[in-house]
């Protein structure tokens, strides 16, 4: 990667991570934002990050983990409406701090939840 490419791809990205503009998601950059979190994506993944994108252009909002827990609940069934199967399925290894709706949403491409640290 040449210089002024590193650069590029850098200022897709805010300091924490999450991409400025929501035109350049794509599912292959979900996949590369995924990786750099340890995470490997695989169905149950994309149900909630393309639920998350849905919800987003309906509402212009990226919710919080206890919205997102009522969203996908409502949307998917309780067996996946809980903290404990987001948490098992956005959980960074390396950034403990971070909550499955807040890394759900940098890999949707979408802005940081309010509410989140």
């Amino acid at each position: 990667m040449n210089d002024s490419s590193a650069n590029s791809a850098i200022e897709l990205f805010d300091k924490e991570g999450f991409l400025r503009d929501l035109d350049d998601w794509n599912e292959k950059l979900a996949i590369q934002i995924a990786r750099q979190c340890n995470i490997d994506l695989n169905d149950s993944h994309w149900q909630i990050v393309r639920l998350l994108r849905e919800f987003y252009a309906a509402h212009q909002l990226s919710p919080a983990n206890r919205a997102l827990v009522a969203l996908v609940k409502r949307e998917l069934g309780p067996e996946k409406g809980n903290s404990a199967y987001l948490l098992s399925l956005f959980k960074n290894p390396d950034n403990n701090k971070e909550s499955p709706a807040k890394l759900a949403s940098k890999i949707a491409g979408l802005p940081k939840p309010d509410n989140c640290l």
